[in-house]
């Protein structure tokens, strides 16, 4: 269960960059706003920080 856990957690921060990188380049695409930049950079941060917490507890 706890290796299940784990990759499921991997999971969804790999999910999480993607989604900020999405989002990021959609605003570039459409002229950029500051919000989308935000929001993508955020996402961006969720999963990257949740993979080095992740990590660390090894």
């Amino acid at each position: 269960m706890n290796e299940a856990y784990r990759y499921g957690v991997a999971l969804f921060a790999v999910i999480f960059i993607g989604l900020g990188l999405a989002i990021i380049v959609v605003t570039t695409v459409r002229g950029g706003a500051v919000f989308g930049y935000l929001m993508g950079f955020l996402f961006l941060a969720l999963g990257a920080g949740r993979l080095y917490l992740l990590r660390r507890r090894r």
